[in-house]
C-alpha cells in the first residue's frame, strides 16, 4: 500500500515559487511601460525594486530552504521537525510576499502574474504542510 507524503506536493510547491522569482511581478505602463520580477530584473522605466539584496531574493532562498525541509518531511528525515519548519517557512515567505505587494505595488505599478503565481503556491504549500504535519505526527 503506497504511503502518503505531502511533504513531495509542498516542494513541487516551493520550486513553483522559486521559478516564479523570475516572472514579472511588478508591471507599469508609464513612461512606455515596464515590468521587473522579484529578483530585482528589470525591462523598461520600472523605478522599483531598488538594486540589491531584497524582499525577492529573500523569499528565492526562502524558497529554497523550503523545498530542502519538504522533502525532508517526505523522506521521513525528522519528519515531525521537518514538517513543522516548512509550515514555518511556508508562512514567513507568505509574509514577505505581503510586504512585497505593500512596498512596490502602488500606482502607476500594478502587481503582475508572477506575483500572483507566487502568491497562490505559498498558500498551497502551507496548506499542504499542514498536511504533512498531520500525517508525520500520526505515524509517530
Amino acid at each position: 500500500m503506497a504511503r502518503l507524503r505531502p511533504g513531495w506536493l509542498v516542494a513541487c510547491c516551493a520550486l513553483v515559487l522559486a521559478v516564479s522569482a523570475w516572472l514579472p511581478w511588478l508591471t507599469t505602463t508609464a513612461d512606455g511601460g515596464g515590468r521587473a520580477n522579484a529578483i530585482g530584473g528589470k525591462v523598461g522605466s520600472i523605478g522599483v525594486p531598488p538594486p540589491g539584496f531584497g524582499v525577492g531574493q529573500l523569499i528565492v532562498l526562502l524558497a529554497a530552504t523550503l523545498i530542502v525541509a519538504a522533502a525532508m518531511a517526505a523522506r521521513e528525515l525528522s519528519a515531525r521537525l521537518a514538517s513543522s519548519a516548512a509550515l514555518s517557512i511556508s508562512m514567513v515567505v507568505a509574509a514577505l510576499i505581503g510586504w512585497y505587494f505593500r512596498l512596490y505595488v502602488q500606482a502607476p505599478v500594478a502587481a503582475g502574474y508572477g506575483m500572483y503565481l507566487a502568491a497562490a503556491a505559498t498558500v498551497l504549500a502551507a496548506v499542504l504542510s499542514v498536511l504533512a504535519m498531520v500525517v508525520a505526527w500520526r505515524r509517530a
